[in-house]
């Protein structure tokens, strides 16, 4: 573990995101991934040139002893080949140990920058991501691509070792006799027999891909309402839907895996058919005596030893067809153009809390008071706090802090002094301590108010270990409530200038409620802070009241001065306090 640590912190450390030119096609991204690691890929090369080449030494070696040793009756000289032979199969497999340990290298070093790459586009793309691309598709792109992508790479190091040593034993089997070309022209007819399948792999390649990522998809939406389902009673029909679209895409699979299984039979057969032709003619030759048994023993050894980089250029051509589908999806992942990015000329924001102005709805968020902002349907709040965060894609959005656009400003100052708490918001596994500091360092006495304030203490104080306590990925083993607060610990946490909190106590009673929007007032005081909800009992405890209306400001004020001005809001906040009744009773 930690030399792979040790591994990750150098990759790290050198790693860069691929350009616009990286992406035009998958072996501009291949090439990128080569380039990250040129010397690495050159030891590489160099370590299968040797280790190919010195494949055909034996098979010299071997002539020798026969037609010096053997043929002569001299003890001595066998003895001393014998010798060289093993010093060469020792010196031979080294080669391959280190071959190997640098190709896994290649791989691993490729698999982790292409994995941070999406992991570093996916953050950019922030909360636009599950609009614009299904998660099935992110995880088979971080599970599946990555890998086939890595493993193409390492062709880099047997692929042009291969080439050497086919030209190698070329020459040595052109000096033993003119049957050489037997072999010279079976590597052509190969390709010809390969090349369709090639093809044929990538077009089908791509379809089940295509529909792997769907299926995924699928089932990632299945596990999320797993208990939803169960309590509908739905699973059944759900699983036998998924186990119908599963068996499509294993029918699919077949049509992929006909052509991958006929490349890795030729790979094995077509060379084996030559090295048979090729053992009959110089037995022909040898018995014609135009060449010695020792150079049949020859003949033989070296057609076997160009087996190997045959079969190498046939399975790479298979690693390079399927990384082409794999790399042009990571590719249209990383193309997701990313909706706003002032990091090339980033504006500095003001000091201070705002004011926050959003031209679309009309929205101003004076800096410094606690605003509500409260609408019918949730979804025109949520489009409001989305452009005020910087997290809509739309790119008429010109929201501004004390007249800097947001969309112009270092996003790493933005995120620092912005916080966008979202009550669907992902909860990390890890200790209460890691999970409300966050990406920040964890302090005792920061972590107990930030608790407090969100009237969390209890969460706590329930839990085996406090601080050091356990909490599962996504938080599944607390209550909807207890997850809220931990969640608007950790926003408060952050101490950020400006907090966009969405429904931030929906999840809780209603004496909670209370002490939660106190305690956040309390802990925001000289801060701007921002929250939607049509709850009575926040609302009457705003600085400001923005009500909209089909997207748009129709009033501000006070909780009370609407009540008394706006009849629409007197009428929506009258049906909001009914459901909560309907609640209470409900839950009694």
């Amino acid at each position: 573990m930690a030399r792979l640590r040790e591994w990750l912190d150098r990759t790290t450390e050198t790693w860069s995101p691929p350009t616009a030119r990286d992406l035009r096609g998958p072996f501009r991204f291949l090439a990128w991934l080569a380039r990250s690691q040129a010397r690495r890929i050159a030891s590489g090369a160099v370590l299968g040139i040797c280790w190919m080449v010195g494949l055909a030494i034996p098979p010299w070696v071997l002539s020798r002893v026969v037609d010096d040793g053997l043929v002569a009756r001299d003890l001595a000289v066998v003895a001393g080949w014998t010798g060289v032979l093993l010093a060469v199969s020792v010196l031979n497999a080294l080669l391959a140990i280190a071959r190997h340990r640098t190709m896994t290298k290649v791989r691993m070093d490729a698999s982790f920058r292409s994995v941070r790459t999406t992991v570093w586009h996916t953050s950019r793309l922030g909360a636009s991501l599950p609009r614009r691309v299904s998660a099935g598709e992110v995880v088979t792109v971080g599970i599946t691509d990555v890998q086939i992508v890595a493993q193409a790479l390492t062709v880099t190091g047997p692929g042009v070792g291969a080439v050497v040593a086919y030209a190698v034993v070329a020459v040595l089997l052109f000096n033993i006799s003119p049957l050489a070309a037997v072999i010279l022209a079976g590597v052509p007819l190969l390709a010809i027999a390969v090349g369709p399948l090639l093809r044929r792999i990538e077009r089908t390649g791509g379809l089940y891909r295509l529909h792997q990522g769907r299926l995924t998809t699928r089932l990632v939406d299945v596990l999320g309402g797993l208990r939803v389902l169960n309590g509908l009673g739905g699973k059944t029909f759900v699983a036998e839907r998924y186990e119908l679209q599963s068996q499509g895409l294993v029918d699919r699979g077949y049509r992929v895996a006909g052509p991958s299984s006929w490349v890795g039979a030729l790979s094995g057969g077509l060379p084996a058919l030559f090295l048979a032709a090729v053992v009959w003619l110089s037995a022909r030759l040898a018995a014609a005596g135009e060449i010695t048994i020792g150079d049949v023993v020859a003949v033989y050894g070296y057609v076997a030893v160009l087996v190997v980089p045959v079969a190498f250029f046939i399975e790479g051509g298979g690693d390079i067809a399927r990384a082409r589908v794999a790399a042009r999806r990571i590719i249209d992942l990383l193309k997701l153009p990313v909706a706003q990015d002032g990091d090339r000329h980033p504006a500095l924001l003001p000091p201070g809390c705002g004011p926050l102005l959003d031209p679309t709805s009309g929205v101003t968020v004076r800096p410094g008071l606690f605003t509500v902002l409260v609408a019918a349907r949730s979804a025109e709040t949520l489009a409001v706090i989305e452009r005020l965060g910087g997290l809509c894609s739309d790119p008429d959005a010109r929201v501004t802090w004390a007249g800097v656009r947001i969309t112009g400003a270092a996003r790493e100052e933005l995120r620092s002094r912005m916080v966008v708490a979202d009550h669907d918001a992902e909860v990390f596994a890890g200790s209460v301590r890691e999970v409300v500091a966050g990406r920040l360092d964890p302090d005792e006495s920061r972590l107990r108010a930030a608790l407090h304030a969100a009237v969390a203490d209890d969460v706590v104080e329930a839990l085996p270990g406090g601080l050091d306590a356990e909490i599962a990925a996504d938080g599944s083993d607390l209550s909807g409530g207890q997850r809220q607060r931990i969640r608007l610990a950790r926003a408060l946490y952050a101490t950020p200038d400006v907090l966009l909190a969405v429904d931030p106590t929906s999840a809780v009673d209603a004496k909670t409620e209370a002490t939660m929007i106190d305690r956040l007032r309390d802990a925001r005081r000289t801060r701007t802070t921002v929250v939607t909800t049509t709850s009575p009992l926040v609302l009457d405890r705003a600085d400001e009241v923005i009500v909209l209306v089909d997207g748009r400001t129709s009033s501000v004020g006070t909780h009370a001065e609407l009540l008394r001005s706006d009849p629409a809001y007197r009428e929506l906040v009258s049906r909001a306090q009914d459901g909560d009744e309907d609640q209470g009773s409900a839950d009694e």
